[in-house]
């Protein structure tokens, strides 16, 4: 198959969002995609095989955005982290709808499963390196900065599930709950680094 010149990859993602903005996940489709770039759908099927792959580029494209932005940003890297979560937990959150979509489309297919896993470990990684930067590098009660990222990660991701899930998730108070969390975590690490 020779390869398409008319769009880029990026493009394509791109245009795929909006598709998603303006139709949602559940009208979805490749062709939508095409049609929104002014390309052919075997253009589109050149980049992505699958809607399920296509869904998945997005979700990482949004992750890696997310990230790029929070590592530019000056102040508390971690408060900023909070607050993005944040402002994705509820129940009309578009990302998390679209990462819960890719996460059971995982379920069974194992390339999706992978590089899906990729993104969650990636995810960690990012947040161990801001850790490192706020807490010294030191382990929390024993508790080592990887685990303690892992555990951030699923209590992000878990609290934007039950947002989708409950009407009235009280998210502000989640969250105030997970910054007083973090703070009592931060003066413990205080502590420890003194001994």
């Amino acid at each position: 198959m020779a390869k398409p010149n008319v769009v880029s990859k990026e493009e394509l993602i791109k245009f795929a969002k909006e598709c998603l903005v303006d139709n949602g996940i559940e009208k979805f489709t490749l062709r939508t995609v095409a049609e929104r770039g002014g390309v052919t759908q075997g253009t589109v099927y050149y980049h992505f095989r699958t809607k399920e792959q296509l869904l998945l580029d997005i979700v990482k494209d949004i992750c890696d955005s997310s990230w790029s932005d929070l590592s530019q940003s000056s102040g508390n890297m971690i408060k900023q982290a909070l607050e993005s979560a944040k402002s994705r937990c509820g129940e009309d959150s578009f990302f998390h709808k679209l990462f819960f979509t890719v996460m059971v489309a995982g379920l069974n297919n194992e390339k999706i499963r992978e590089q899906l896993g990729d993104v969650l470990e990636k995810e960690n990684k990012a947040l161990s390196d801001n850790l490192t930067k706020v807490w010294s590098g030191l382990p929390i009660n024993g508790v080592s900065l990887d685990t303690w990222a892992v555990l951030f990660n699923a209590m992000v991701d878990g609290l934007a599930l039950q947002a989708l899930m409950i009407k009235d998730f009280p998210v502000e108070t989640v969250y105030e709950g997970i910054e007083k969390l973090f703070t009592t975590l931060s003066n413990v690490n205080i502590k420890e680094g003194d001994k």
